[in-house]
């Protein structure tokens, strides 16, 4: 049983991630064979300010 576990930083719209779940579903499917209803996809989100790009937070200057 495939599970992904992913993070993506908070704010996307509920319709862009059920869009994600069926692409990422799909894809692992074709690639690996495993039937859909076995496929588990978790997604852990963070707010901006605790995601950080070479030093900086994500909601700080040049973000």
């Amino acid at each position: 049983m495939p599970i992904v576990n992913m993070t993506l930083i908070k704010g996307r719209e509920q319709e862009d991630l059920e869009k994600m779940f069926i692409e990422v579903t799909d894809a692992i499917h074709r690639t690996l064979g495993a039937p859909k209803e076995n496929i588990r996809i978790c997604v852990n989100e963070v707010e901006p300010q605790h995601f950080a790009i070479a030093g900086k937070p994500k909601t700080g200057p040049s973000s």
